[in-house]
C-alpha cells in the first residue's frame, strides 16, 4: 500500500494490552516527527464507544466503530489481550466484515485473532498469537493455521502476537510504504535496534531461561515440555539422554530442586490452565489432553498447584479480581524448591 497519509484504527476492547498497542503506535508517530509531513493519522474505536480500560487499568477514549465523522480506516488493529476469547459482539463482527469486503488491511493483535476469526475472516490464512495462547486457539479453531512467531502477512489479514512484537510489526510496515531507510531511522530514535523478522521466536526456552543448568538438565527439560500429552517416564527420558537415571534424577534434583516427575507434572498443569481459559474443552478433555488418566488426582493436583479448582479457571482473569495472576511458574517453582527443606510435592 502506497499512499501520501496512511489512515489507521485501533480497534481496542477490555483489558486490552496498553504496550501492544503503543508499540504499534510509536513508530508511526516518530516518522512524522521525522518528515515534514505526517505519514501516518490514528483514531481509536470500540464497538460502543466510551472509555475502554486496559489491564493495566489505563483507559483510551474511543469512538464508535462507525461514528459519524470517523476517517475511513485503510488499516485496522484488532487488539484485545484478557477476555478475548469469550467476547462476542454482532457489531464489531459485522463491521469487520464490511471492512474486509471493503479491501482495507485487518491486523489481529494478540487475541484479536479470536475476533477476526469469529468473523471468518481466517479461513486458509496463516496467523500467530501470543505463544501461551496458542493452544487454546488451536483448539477452538483447528482449521486456521497459527505458527508460533512474531507476526504474518497474508494478503490483507495479518497478526502480531503482542508485546513488543508490536514495534518489530511496526517498523516492517513503515518499511513496506517508505522504505528501509525511514525504519532504520525510526529504530534508532527508538533505540529499538535490529528490528526482528516476523518468523523469529517469540520466547527462550526454558533452558535459554536457566543457562546454568547442567546439559543433561536442558536436554531433560527440552523433552518434558515437547510431551505434555503423551509425558515420558524418567527411564525412557534416561535412555533418550544415555544417562543413568540415578545420576540424572540427582542432577535434575540439584539443580532445578524437584524430581523429574514433580516438573513434567508443573508443566503439564501450565498447559492445562491455558486449555480451561481459553476452550471449551471439559474438564475431563483438558486432563488427558495434558497427560492425566486419573481426572481426581488432576483436579487435586491443580488445586495443589494453583489454589483454585479447574472449575474455577474458566476465566483467566476473573471479573472480580484486580489484576490477573499467573502463580507457578518456572522461576517461581525454581526459587521456592531450592529453598532448603520446603516441601515441593504437587
Amino acid at each position: 500500500m502506497s499512499k501520501e497519509r496512511l489512515h489507521v484504527c485501533f480497534v481496542v476492547i477490555p483489558r486490552f494490552n496498553m504496550l501492544t498497542v503503543t508499540g504499534l503506535i510509536e513508530p508511526l508517530r516518530v516518522a512524522n516527527y521525522l518528515l515534514p509531513s505526517a505519514l501516518y493519522s490514528w483514531d481509536y474505536r470500540s464497538p460502543h464507544g466510551n472509555r475502554v480500560v486496559g489491564s493495566n487499568g489505563m483507559a483510551l477514549d474511543c469512538f464508535e466503530l462507525d461514528q459519524q465523522g470517523n476517517q475511513t480506516p485503510d488499516l485496522t488493529f484488532v487488539c484485545g489481550s484478557w477476555g478475548a476469547e469469550h467476547f462476542k459482539d454482532t457489531r464489531l463482527t459485522n463491521w469487520l466484515r464490511k471492512e474486509a469486503r471493503r479491501g482495507a488491511e485487518l491486523v489481529g493483535v494478540e487475541m484479536g485473532v479470536y475476533l477476526l476469526a469469529r468473523a471468518g475472516l481466517l479461513e486458509n490464512k496463516t496467523i500467530t498469537t501470543h505463544w501461551s495462547l496458542k493452544a487454546g486457539l488451536e483448539e477452538e479453531f483447528p482449521d486456521i493455521d497459527i505458527r508460533e512467531q512474531l507476526y504474518t502477512h497474508d494478503g490483507k489479514i495479518h497478526s502480531v502476537a503482542g508485546g513488543s512484537a508490536s514495534i518489530d510489526f511496526a517498523l516492517r510496515l513503515v518499511a513496506r510504504d517508505h522504505g528501509e531507510t525511514l525504519a532504520s531511522e525510526i529504530s534508532n530514535q527508538l533505540l529499538h535496534h535490529s528490528s526482528r523478522p516476523a518468523t523469529a521466536s517469540q520466547r527462550l526456552a526454558a533452558t535459554e531461561i536457566t543457562r546454568e543448568l547442567h546439559p543433561l538438565v536442558k536436554q531433560a527439560l527440552e523433552l518434558v515440555e515437547t510431551s505434555i500429552e503423551e509425558p515420558l517416564t524418567v527411564p525412557t527420558i534416561c535412555t533418550a539422554l544415555g544417562a543413568s537415571q540415578r545420576n540424572l534424577e540427582r542432577l535434575f534434583k540439584r539443580e532445578v530442586g524437584c524430581s523429574i516427575v514433580q516438573y513434567s507434572r508443573l508443566v503439564r498443569l501450565q498447559y492445562a490452565r491455558v486449555l480451561l481459559s481459553s476452550t471449551r474443552l471439559s474438564i475431563r478433555e483438558v486432563s488427558v489432553a495434558c497427560g492425566f488418566n486419573s481426572l481426581p488426582y488432576f483436579s487435586h493436583s491443580f488445586l495443589k498447584c494453583f489454589g483454585r479448582k479447574p472449575s474455577q479457571y474458566r476465566q483467566a482473569w476473573p471479573e472480580d479480581d484486580p489484576a490477573p495472576s499467573w502463580p507457578g511458574t518456572l522461576y517461581s517453582f525454581v526459587q521456592k524448591s531450592k529453598k532448603a527443606n520446603l516441601d515441593v510435592e504437587y
